[in-house]
């Protein structure tokens, strides 16, 4: 199973189709707005994230495994279904870490803006760029 491969190629198509198998069951996930553990919760979150947002794109500008942790760089991209469909961006990046059988154990995302950034972004479109 080559990971990486199978990332980029998850990275690509997301939110739709994931391969959900990487991950072990208990996996760990936060982010800046949500932390929880279990690979179901996971899946919940990718498919309200399917569901709500309108013309996702997520642009992988890097990856890299060193031992045990893979860290990506990406820039998350979406519509918001208000009146306006403002586009938001988040650059960003992650920290996977592997446990010895090569599961995704932990998943953690750190964005390069703040949450209040990303609300300016819904209110002011035009000055938030």
């Amino acid at each position: 199973m080559d990971i990486i491969k199978i990332l980029q190629e998850d990275y690509q198509r997301f939110p739709v189709n994931q391969t959900y198998s990487i991950y072990a069951e208990d996996v760990y996930f936060q982010d800046p707005l949500n932390k929880f553990s279990g690979v179901e919760r996971y899946k919940q979150m990718i498919k309200f994230i399917e569901t709500f947002f309108l013309n996702l794109k997520m642009d992988l500008h890097d990856i890299q495994l060193e031992e045990d942790t893979i860290k990506t760089k990406w820039t998350l991209s979406w519509n918001t279904p208000l009146p306006w469909k403002p586009r938001i961006s988040i650059p960003g990046w992650s920290e996977l870490r592997l446990n010895s059988q090569g599961m995704i154990v932990s998943h953690i995302d750190y964005w390069n803006c703040s949450r209040l950034d990303v609300l300016k972004q819904h209110l002011f479109p035009l000055n938030s760029r």
